[in-house]
């Protein structure tokens, strides 16, 4: 009987031996990663104030880690329970334990999220860019100025102005600012549709004429509706031979940016001065959105000339620069009327 027994202990350290080698192996791939290369990836989500429980299971729900438990227990064994940073982070699905809670402690897998809005020229975007990127802005200036998506995209200026496409962008820690501008420029050429292609072909344009228009009409138009009557009105300019006398454009020169165009202002000397220069800009003054460039492409089929800023946002139209200056001086009216009337009610 004693023989049997000692057998059966023996047996049983071997399995409780076996079972150690097994778990510790697989702590070991979980904790070190690249068992399952998939080449996933996954967005992970981690909220201000999260805690590693919540951290875990959010990584776990995302199919980053396969347990939550070891990673807790790891994130404290290693005293980094509580030094995760919140933030949206992009992880490898073999990711290890050890690399994706280092990148949570140090915010190393951080995505940086960077919003261009429309109609934002160089100016805003570079220092915008560089500050998400973490680059130094003459990084971000060296790549908006790359010769070979000149050549590629057929830009007879010296930047990439125009060609930006304004959206929100989602870019992983360490994204250069070449990288950053290649997935602007790849979005722009994405929205282009072929249709507009056929459109350039009707008009005699080229598509960095278009993205000139474009452009002027983002910085004016204030109500989405009024898009294909700016575009006309300025195109029935350009078929006129009639300076554009674009008040964005004079913005553009102008080496601040400037709330108000002033008198002294449209005395600047510059190719994109359109008070002194006739025809389109030599390039975009900002980047469009895609309704500005379709209204670049199919202007109203109006004989608009002229147009004034109405104190709601909007426009008045005209053709002839009698009618013109006769809105003008009804609008000004207008806004004395309504100043006065303002005044009485203060008092």
């Amino acid at each position: 009987m004693p023989r049997k027994k000692s057998k059966n202990s023996r047996v049983i350290r071997l399995a409780v031996l076996a079972a150690a080698i097994v778990m510790g192996a697989w702590v070991w791939r979980e904790i070190g990663g690249g068992a399952s290369p998939s080449g996933a990836v996954a967005r992970v989500v981690v909220p201000k104030g999260a805690s590693v429980r919540v951290a875990a299971d959010s990584l776990e729900a995302q199919g980053v880690i396969g347990s939550p438990v070891l990673f807790r227990l790891f994130a404290r064994l290693t005293g980094s329970a509580t030094d995760i940073k919140p933030g949206t982070y992009r992880f490898a699905s073999d990711a290890g334990y050890r690399d994706v809670l280092n990148a949570l402690v140090t915010g190393r897998g951080l995505v940086r999220t960077v919003v261009i809005p429309e109609g934002f020229d160089l100016r805003d975007i570079t220092p915008v860019l560089a500050k998400a990127l973490r680059v130094p802005e003459d990084s971000v200036r060296a790549a908006v100025t790359d010769s070979a998506w000149l050549r590629e995209l057929n830009v007879p200026v010296p930047s990439l102005e125009g060609y930006l496409f304004p959206a929100t962008y989602s870019f992983a820690d360490g994204t250069s600012a070449r990288e950053a501008v290649n997935a602007m420029i790849e979005r722009f050429l994405d929205v282009w549709k072929p249709e507009w292609d056929a459109r350039l072909k009707v008009m005699a344009i080229s598509r960095h004429d278009a993205m000139a228009m474009a452009s002027i009409i983002e910085k004016e138009a204030r109500k989405p509706e009024e898009r294909p009557l700016i575009s006309a009105v300025y195109w029935n300019r350009v078929k006129k031979r009639m300076l554009l006398q674009a008040d964005p454009t004079v913005q553009y020169a102008l080496p601040q940016h400037v709330g108000r165009v002033l008198y002294k202002d449209l005395e600047v000397e510059s190719k994109y001065n359109t008070y002194k220069y006739p025809g389109l800009p030599p390039g975009p003054i900002a980047n469009p959105g895609e309704a500005s460039i379709a209204a670049a492409l199919a202007p109203a089929d109006v004989p608009y000339l002229f147009f004034v800023a109405r104190a709601d946002g909007g426009h008045e139209f005209t053709e002839t620069f009698a009618q013109h200056t006769k809105a003008i001086a009804q609008i000004k009216a207008a806004k004395r009327a309504a100043a006065a009337v303002a005044s009485g009610r203060s008092r």
